[in-house]
């Protein structure tokens, strides 16, 4: 394939047509590849999907807002208790299945001593799930 020459006795005009057929060839070439790949995309994967479960969700327990302000005074769930109210409700949600979560509210001000006989009076009913709830330190 000669396309042109550099003698310039046998110089001739440069070719300005462009040759389709090598394109034409790999064109049909990449149709009959797409043609035998494609069906290859297309199959189906075979998944063992898992089967779903129609058992009753076991109940929720409880929640009980304990609190103690600064100047000792207790409270369950916004209500204000004595210390033997508390201790005959302790002794009561101890008794439930599922027991409730004790959540305890103290003032950063309140004496220990009644952070600790709440403590002991829960304990004592068998309460295990007491969490302490405080407020973030503000940035």
């Amino acid at each position: 394939m000669a396309f042109a020459s550099f003698d310039p006795k046998h110089a001739s005009a440069p070719m300005a047509e462009i040759n389709m057929v090598p394109l034409i060839d790999v064109m049909l070439v990449l149709l009959v590849i797409f043609i035998v790949t494609a069906p290859l995309l297309t199959h189906a994967v075979r998944l063992e999907l898992p089967q779903a479960s129609s058992q009753v969700n076991p109940p929720v327990p409880d929640k009980v807002e304990f609190a103690i302000d600064a100047g000792g005074t207790l409270f369950w769930n916004g209500e204000p208790v004595t210390r033997d109210v508390a201790a005959a409700r302790f002794a009561e949600a101890g008794q439930r299945q599922p027991q409730p979560q004790i959540h305890l509210r103290a003032d950063q001000a309140v004496a220990y001593r009644f952070v600790a006989e709440t403590l002991a009076d829960a304990a004592a009913a068998g309460l295990t799930k007491v969490g302490f709830v405080t407020t973030p330190d503000s940035p």
